[in-house]
């Protein structure tokens, strides 16, 4: 029965396969292969507590089984306990040093921990035991995206896809690394062969929408809602009993007279650009309640066309319909040529302008300076720069510089300290209406791609943004301005990874505008 059972198993018939373990645990009950055969099957079910129950009696009778510790460590993946799962595969393999299975497995447990350097080695060890692996050179293609080399990635998964042409996980990564090489049409093309592959796989929908923006092509806001079945977003997502509004894809079009929350979905910057929005839903004779990030309650709670501003987390009021920030671009039908680009539309309150005023520097022009973001961003490697990098901004003449960054990495501060024309006040805001009431007072903002760019160009004011080589897709390609704000300029790197012509042609702007000039006026 045990052989039939395994057969089952092997065969695909898990119903059989089920029923036939179960028999033999009935007069056997401490059957190994039947316990973890048995545990394999609600493993793929998704029943992971009865897995995991079932796996670890068959390792207690039987410890010295490499198959046994690979299941229980994907049962722990599945649970989202990784340092457990590499525990179990680090047992696997004192046992089978070179099961490339285990390997392979390790290595994605190492990813999720970000551990990429480590992992890069596991999948390498797999594929020198079995070169045609495809998930293992899924994995290692994945490794050296994480890693920040994307050619090498590229040339990854078409070697997997020569393997397997019609990959729909492995076109839609080579999408991504495709996107980050600044090659869009080309990202599109194999996202689009993923869908021909693989009509609802949701992932390659949103990678060939993010292409298509990245294009200028607006028509993707509709492609773009797939977010919410990708990545971190997917559990992010917001279930209400109010039914989501979309504009003329919902059933009943009128908004007036009734309340809508639009609420925040991903970061400062997102929010800062999107709520924009808010007014123009107000216009159709809604009552807008916006949620937002607590750090952004207090800067937007003035803003035209808002009803209420409620921090995340707190109590909701009623209302009748919701959309998310993101999708107001879809829901209003935005093309490029008619982004909703009246600035400023955020401003900063009187009161905390007058706050700030004696601690910045007088007399000379004033520039405000952000040149990193979040580590977690998941292109943080790409868009922020060192401090370092900007030495040919801090070297201009005639020019105060203030630092608005929150936070300073170890390995700026020093530097950030020995510029006696470098005012540092980013690490005293307590929250974005700060931010705002120093902005407010300057006479520019040069800042990498974060939330502080985003604020400024929403404030109105001179904004210059250093952008890496393949931007994100708000930004679009090969422009020096921004249809999102008026006020921008970019500066773009022209080769991957290097920001000396884009510093070099923001100094000499800078330079032009502002060294030798007395302070300009300043008002709130």
């Amino acid at each position: 029965m045990l052989r039939r059972a395994s057969r089952a198993h092997d065969g695909g018939d898990a119903a059989e396969a089920e029923r036939l373990f179960n028999a033999v645990l009935q007069y056997a009950p401490e059957n190994v292969d039947a316990l973890h055969g048995l545990g394999k099957i609600h493993c793929r079910r998704g029943r992971l507590d009865t897995a995991l129950a079932l796996i670890q009696k068959a390792l207690r009778i039987d410890s010295d089984r490499a198959e046994g510790f690979s299941s229980l460590g994907l049962v722990f993946h599945l649970l989202g306990d990784f340092e457990r799962a590499l525990a179990s595969y680090d047992a696997g393999l004192g046992i089978a040093p070179n099961d490339a299975e285990l390997r392979n497995r390790r290595g994605v447990a190492l990813l999720e921990l970000d551990r990429p350097h480590e992992a890069l080695a596991d999948f390498e060890s797999a594929l020198d035991a079995k070169s045609d692996d495809l998930d293992a050179l899924g994995n290692y293609g994945n490794a050296l995206l994480k890693l920040n080399h994307p050619a090498a990635a590229l040339a990854v998964y078409d070697r997997a896809l020569a393997l397997a042409p019609e990959n729909a996980q492995l076109l839609t990564n080579r999408a991504v690394a495709l996107r980050r090489l600044d090659r869009p049409q080309e990202a599109l093309m194999s996202a689009s062969r993923a869908l021909v592959s693989k009509p609802d796989f949701a992932q390659a929908r949103f990678v060939e929408s993010v292409a298509r923006l990245t294009l200028g092509d607006f028509s993707a806001w509709r492609g773009y809602e797939a977010r919410w079945s990708v990545g971190l977003l997917a559990s992010q997502r917001r279930s209400f009993t109010a039914p989501l509004w979309l504009g003329k894809d919902t059933p009943d079009l009128s908004l007036e007279g009734k309340t809508i929350l639009l609420h925040a979905e991903q970061g400062f910057g997102d929010t800062l650009q999107f709520v924009r929005y808010a007014r123009l839903v107000a216009a159709r004779g809604a009552k807008v309640v916006l949620e937002v990030q607590r750090e952004l309650v207090s800067l937007l709670s003035g803003m035209t066309g808002v009803d209420a501003v409620i921090g995340r987390g707190e109590t909701l009021p009623r209302f009748d319909c919701h959309c998310p920030l993101l999708s107001l671009p879809l829901a209003l039908a935005t093309e490029l040529t008619t982004i909703p680009a009246e600035i400023p539309y955020i401003a900063a309150a009187d009161e905390e302008v007058r706050l700030w005023r004696e601690r910045l520097p007088q007399d000379r022009p004033r520039i405000g300076l952000v040149w990193s973001g979040d580590r977690s961003h998941d292109n943080d490697l790409n868009r922020s720069l060192g401090l370092e990098s900007l030495l040919p901004v801090l070297d201009l003449p005639d020019v105060s510089f203030v630092s608005l960054q929150r936070p300073v990495r170890d390995e700026d501060r020093p530097l950030l300290q020995s510029r006696s024309r470098l005012v540092h006040l980013g690490e005293s805001f307590d929250n974005f209406a700060d931010t705002a009431a120093v902005i407010a007072q300057l006479d520019a903002v040069v800042s990498a791609d974060t939330a502080v760019a985003h604020l400024a160009g929403a404030l109105g004011k001179p904004l210059f943004v250093l952008l890496p080589y393949a931007a994100d897709f708000r930004w679009l390609r090969e422009r020096s301005d921004s249809p999102w704000y008026p006020t921008a300029r970019l500066y773009r790197q022209r080769e991957f990874g290097k920001w000396d012509g884009a510093i070099e042609a923001l100094a000499q702007d800078l330079l032009r505008a502002y060294s030798g000039r007395l302070a300009l006026r300043h008002s709130a």
